[in-house]
């Protein structure tokens, strides 16, 4: 049963994967031409990221994911660099008053994505080895506390609130699995969530998004409607294009190529907003099937977990599947404003390589644990199998 879960998780990323690069080709063109004089410059570089995320995946997925646990120093220093490289963006010039990405040439490299997967590998490495002790203070809850800080305050020093809270909630997601007391954890999550608030509040940028966002649920229809683009905050003004391209699309969509607003209309239309013109151009069909793939993705993974033949394999397969999940949940919020705008990549669908290639090392992590399990089970049976 564990190999018929594997080959249906391995379908849904494929088909998400595949999904992904047709929205993406049909919404990057624009941009494409604008910025680049390349209408397939886009595409070009995103299957060049994919070709080696496809090759992250089977590395990891062949890697026996034990010995981050047996050989902890592997852990402590990815964790390590990843803490270096999140210091190291600051070295770099600011990218839309951000700064998030260390530029390598025609590349660059976005720490906070490898932040994601650092925490859920130490994390679940320090609790898996702290056994019964999760349920102390200081094992259970003050260092992986500690080591959630250490990689999430300079990712709010960026300023990455979406990065944030994905690092934050999948490092508590797997505390709460080991075990650890929900009192212990509270101290620290009302005080990461202050902190938030506080940086949050004293940011003119997200102050207006979560303004527009109020503001837009407030209003009504015919309020919404009397106001015009010209005088329409930025953050309001993408949401407003993101719902248009929504409603162009309808039950049947526009047809694929079709789509209006990704001419410019709907910002960040082969990124963040990548998912609404999927929707225009192919209806409320691509919108219920993206939703059942990532719903099906953490089922999956979920059934993996409760299969994996360790507490270790469930850590790292909640915690990978979670960073994916969220993301893809919170995107989707986003553009069907049931959330206040902000950046969050769609993982498989937007471009970018730093997110694509992290996205394939949590595939992968998530496959090892499930083909090491049951070859472990295998083994378990085998003897059983001989006696008989």
């Amino acid at each position: 049963m564990r190999k018929t879960a594997l080959f249906f998780f391995g379908l849904v990323v494929a088909i998400l994967v595949a999904l992904g690069l047709v929205i993406l080709s049909t919404a990057s063109e624009a941009n494409g031409v604008r910025l680049h004089n390349d209408r397939y410059f886009f595409m070009t570089r995103q299957f060049m990221y994919l070709g080696a995320g496809i090759l992250i995946a089977v590395g990891t997925a062949l890697f026996d994911y034990r010995k981050w646990r047996e050989h902890w120093s592997l852990a402590a220093v990815f964790y390590c660099v990843v803490f270096v490289l999140l210091f190291a963006v600051f070295a770099f010039r600011p990218i839309n008053g951000s700064y998030r990405w260390i530029a390598v040439g025609p590349l660059r490299l976005q720490p906070s994505e490898f932040a994601k997967l650092a925490i859920v590998i130490v994390t679940a490495v320090w609790l898996d080895r702290a056994g019964w002790r999760v349920e102390l203070f200081m094992r259970g809850a003050f260092w992986p506390a500690v080591f959630i800080a250490a990689l999430a305050l300079p990712v709010l020093r960026e300023p990455d609130f979406g990065s944030v809270m994905v690092i934050g909630a999948t490092g508590f997601l797997i505390m709460v699995v080991a075990g650890t007391r929900i009192l212990h954890m509270v101290p620290f999550a009302v005080g990461g969530a202050a902190l938030v608030a506080v940086k949050l509040l004293s940011n003119e940028n997200r102050m207006r998004r979560l303004t527009a966002f109020v503001g837009s649920q407030a209003s009504d229809a015919a309020g919404a409607a009397a106001q015009t683009l010209s005088n329409m905050d930025a953050a309001a003004y993408q949401a407003y294009m993101a719902r248009v391209a929504i409603h162009n699309g309808g039950l049947w969509g526009v047809g694929l190529g079709e789509s209006m607003q990704k001419h410019f209309y709907l910002p960040e239309a082969h990124t963040d907003f990548i998912f609404a013109v999927g929707a225009e151009e192919l209806g409320l069909f691509f919108t219920i099937a993206v939703i059942f793939l990532f719903v099906s993705f953490f089922a999956l993974s979920i059934y993996i977990a409760h299969k994996a033949s360790d507490r270790f394999g469930r850590f790292l397969v909640v915690g990978m599947s979670f960073i994916i999940f969220f993301q893809a949940a919170f995107n989707l919020g986003v553009v069907c404003e049931a959330l206040p705008t902000k950046g969050m990549a769609l993982p498989f669908f937007s471009y970018g390589g730093t997110n694509l290639l992290s996205a394939f090392f949590a595939v992968g992590t998530i496959l090892s644990v499930g083909i090491h399990s049951s070859t472990d089970r295998k083994r378990r049976l085998s003897p059983n199998v001989l006696a008989r």
